[in-house]
């Protein structure tokens, strides 16, 4: 194996897709330009038990002195419900191995809920968040350190990088010609949240595209990724008698989600507010397409200087007016494209995330 060895640390394996595994994928295969050679290894926890799991990881942690590991994180991917505790031992080994320790946190705030079950487990996941950044030789947050109040001040071993889009050269997206000016505008969704969210989330596309159809008529809507294909029927009955053409195309091969991504004009994000950490929405910016969302606490630069149009929360139909106000406008829509193209090709190519991980790696040796 040639260039330097570092380990890509995943935990729970997540189904039926699992991003981390894809997002480590591709971060390996651009960080071989940098003399960098990223082996993905999994710490079967959940399928073995923790003692088990953690034997397992001991001996193989004997071969990695010296090495990096890049441990990726999400509170679900240590524990089955959300209390991470456990994960901390993770790094005891790795430490104790002579393993370098770079944390990536795809979760950078704990969960939302005023339970007793919300604020312990709230609890549990900022404590092994600070925890772990205090402990690793790098921390590298997915979201801009300045919107995660845990952290404090004290920060010197912490770097943001954000994600990007798992898709295989999402660029092509934007020399695809664009269809005859008399077809439908299309509207992309790339996933949807399963569960109460995702019922609240149907809903949004529905009442958004309904202002839409008032104004420009019949539209066409293209839902791929998780949970589309079971949110078709909810989504059509929601939408009966508008005039709205509804594709929901389930889970799908990378080069077909391009694919599917040239063939729209806007992406519209409802899954909470967007961030510099979620792959399904940096996938229309990848595409080289306008994105209307919400914006969220984790709203921050770079995705602002992409092409979102950010709806009024304050507003009934807010999501549907901006739709509206960039299918209506072919101007304003390629200025918006524009600088989602310029986004990716600054802020969210693997390129460009490979170039900050290899500063940031060497600068911590």
């Amino acid at each position: 194996m040639s260039g330097h060895r570092a380990i890509a640390l995943l935990g729970r394996r997540d189904v039926p897709t699992d991003a981390l595994e894809e997002y480590c994928q591709y971060l390996g295969e651009a960080l071989r330009a940098h003399d960098f050679e990223l082996e993905l290894v999994r710490v079967a926890w959940l399928e073995d038990g923790w003692p088990a799991g953690m034997r397992e990881l001991e001996r193989q942690a004997r071969e990695w002195r010296g090495c990096w590991v890049l441990v990726q994180y999400t509170a679900l991917s240590w524990s089955e419900r959300g209390f991470p505790l456990r994960f901390l031992r993770v790094l005891r080994i790795l430490r104790q191995a002579g393993a370098r320790v770079a944390m990536v946190y795809h979760d950078v705030l704990p969960y939302h809920g005023n339970r007793t079950i919300d604020k312990l487990r709230r609890r549990a996941q900022n404590h092994a968040m600070s925890e772990a950044l205090r402990s690793c030789d790098l921390g590298v947050l997915t979201v801009p350190i300045s919107k995660i109040p845990w952290i404090g001040k004290k920060h010197t071993r912490a770097i943001f990088i954000p994600v990007g889009a798992n898709l295989p050269a999402p660029e092509t997206a934007w020399s695809v010609p664009r269809a005859a000016a008399d077809r439908l505008p299309a509207i992309a969704v790339f996933g949807i949240t399963g569960g109460e969210s995702g019922i609240w989330e149907i809903a949004s596309i529905s009442e958004a595209l309904h202002t839409v159809t008032e104004r420009l008529g019949k539209l066409r809507l293209v839902v791929m990724g998780r949970h589309s294909d079971t949110a078709e029927k909810a989504l059509k009955n929601l939408m009966d008698k508008q005039p709205i053409e509804v594709s929901a195309l389930g889970i799908l091969p990378g080069a077909e989600i391009v694919r599917h991504m040239a063939s729209c004009d806007v992406l519209l994000f409802v899954r909470g507010g967007i961030s510099s950490r979620r792959g399904s929405a940096i996938a229309g910016i990848a595409c080289g397409l306008p994105v209307v969302a919400l914006d969220g606490p984790e709203t921050a630069s770079p995705i602002t200087e992409a092409g979102v149009v950010f709806a009024d929360p304050k507003r009934q139909r807010g999501l549907g007016e901006a739709l509206l106000k960039v299918l209506s406008d072919p101007e304003y829509r390629a200025v918006l494209a524009e600088r989602s193209r310029r986004a990716q090709d600054k802020y969210f190519s693997w390129k460009a995330i490979a170039a900050r991980y290899a500063e940031a790696l060497r600068s911590a040796e």
